[in-house]
């Protein structure tokens, strides 16, 4: 281990917290299957204990992706510990990743728990879990703001109980890099059989120091780096993965460490991750950003031209990013796509392949030439996002719109029925929305509305996203055609769908308003 650090890929679980991300289970296990492909060491596949959802698609992920260590998160108690044994048990290398807060704040005003009894409850839980797999983590919950002996006391209790995996975590954003790494060191060294133990961190981004904490604590001896694609998570998010193990592979000279990760497939898993969580990614995002590896500048220009190393420290082959756009057609054959399709990373069983072919041949008839993104766009919306037990799916549309305001016809099958109505908006959009909410019954909140172009033509599809809030449920719909109002209906239909389906999982019913005649 010691030339060597294990990337702990939380993507599934810390990632999909991030505000507005809402994943079903078949795009986890998409993602989950390109991770391991990836050669990332863990897969945090979720919290088994949080919900139904979550328990069976660590479950799934655990009974099928061969490769790295499945684990699922618990907290510090009996109920949590049990819930996620059972979620990992089918996975060929198991773990179960149990957590307690350590903070002062934390103890007195979440916990409202003493120290000893914090201590206790630490020995307790990692016993339990230590009984049920192998391979235990334990994390202190805001470590970066907690006591250090007090912090190598809970440590040193824990792989005394049987963890194999130490995990420091800066959950606020709170350290810097050179404190950090002194606050890691001192307890690396203060901890009583640290040296049985593979020593972890999971920083986050509220300071934008998360990357640069996360690779100065491998620098002072941590092995195991906690992070997910795209840097995505709770609030400013996490570390990011990409921008990580590229670090550590550019600056070997000063981190003399390696990863087990292909850097070849990091830019098709990070534009996996971007299309189905919906979190769109800036153009100067290190590594895997559009604009990565563009220079418009006329001196970068020349220089690149003269000297490729003179402006890049990396090449786009390096990380998987495409030089050239591949482009397909109607004349591209039902093999070609599918290839295509998995080079990008995508498996899809026969008949998810036969129905995004069929929808492939379509689209070539209303667009001049068909690009990766529009390949993509397709699948991740047509195929992956569409709820698998959708309630409502579009029949058809009709909208007018001029200079007054907009009316729409809509047509929505409902099981065995077809409903119709229509309404009127400030535009063909709104009136849209609002038809379908009077065939749904329920009026949930618009909280954000997006249209992107899958490429660059004026031909490209249009990806509509939104946010639709309901209760105390929040989700994400998305849409695709040529069309941008056909795309936004899909959408909304589609958040419409992940609201039923989010509500059936936590067991409570969406109440519909009767139709007015």
């Amino acid at each position: 281990m010691k030339d060597t650090v294990r990337i702990f890929d939380t993507t599934l679980r810390d990632g999909e917290q991030a505000a507005g991300i809402n994943l079903n289970g078949t795009e986890k296990f998409q993602i989950a299957r390109q991770l391991a492909a990836l050669g990332v060491d863990v897969i945090e596949a979720g919290f088994p204990a949080s919900s139904r959802g979550d328990f069976d698609s660590v479950r799934s992920i655990a009974s099928e992706i061969d490769g790295p260590i499945i684990a699922g998160l618990a907290r510090a108690n009996e109920g949590d510990i049990r819930r996620a044994a059972e979620a990992v048990r089918e996975a060929s290398r198991s773990r179960i990743h149990t957590f307690i807060a350590t903070s002062p704040i934390h103890m007195e005003h979440k916990l409202k728990m003493s120290p000893e009894e914090v201590l206790r409850r630490t020995t307790d839980a990692v016993s339990l879990a230590a009984s049920l797999v192998k391979d235990v983590e334990f994390s202190a919950e805001d470590a970066s703001r907690s006591d250090p002996e007090f912090l190598m006391e809970v440590f040193t209790a824990a792989i005394a109980a049987g963890a194999t995996t130490i995990n420091v975590p800066d959950t606020v954003g709170y350290a810097t890099p050179g404190e950090f790494g002194d606050f890691l060191s001192r307890i690396m060294e203060g901890t009583e059989g640290s040296e049985k133990a593979i020593w972890s961190v999971h920083v986050h981004n509220d300071l934008g120091l998360a990357v640069a904490n996360s690779v100065e604590a491998v620098r002072r001896g941590a092995r195991q780096v906690e992070c997910t694609v795209n840097g995505i998570g709770e609030r400013a998010g996490n570390a990011s993965l990409e921008e990580i193990v590229m670090a550590l592979k550019v600056r070997r000279d000063v981190f003399s460490v390696d990863t087990a990760i292909d850097t070849t497939k990091l830019f098709d898993t990070s534009r996996m991750v971007s299309r189905l969580t919906g979190v769109h990614l800036p153009p100067n995002k290190a590594i895997v950003g559009d604009n990565a590896f563009a220079h418009e500048a006329g001196i970068h220009q020349h220089g690149v031209l003269c000297k490729r190393e003179t402006y890049e420290i990396m090449h786009p082959k390096d990380v998987g990013a495409p030089e050239t756009k591949l482009v397909m057609g109607k004349h591209s054959g039902h093999h070609a796509f599918a290839k295509e399709l998995e080079s990008m990373g995508y498996s899809l069983t026969d008949q998810e392949l036969k129905r995004a072919f069929s929808l492939f041949k379509e689209l070539c008839d209303k667009k001049e030439m068909v690009t990766k993104s529009d390949m993509e766009a397709l699948v991740v919306d047509e195929i992956l996002s569409v709820c698998p037990d959708r309630k409502f799916s579009v029949k058809d549309f009709a909208v007018h719109s001029g200079r007054g305001r907009a009316t729409a016809a809509i047509s929505l099958i409902d099981g065995k029925d077809e409903i119709h109505d229509a309404a009127t908006g400030n535009g063909p959009v709104d009136a849209s929305y609002a038809a379908i909410r009077r065939i749904v019954g329920i009026e949930p909140e618009l909280a954000a509305y997006r249209i992107i172009s899958a490429s660059e033509k004026s031909d490209a599809l249009g990806e509509a996203r939104v946010t639709l809030r309901h209760d105390d449920m929040e989700v994400q719909g998305r849409g695709v055609s040529t069309d941008v109002i056909e795309a936004s209906i899909k959408a909304y239909v589609n958040g419409i769908n992940r609201l039923y389906q989010t509500a059936a999982a936590r067991g409570v019913e969406i109440v519909r308003q009767r139709r007015a005649v």
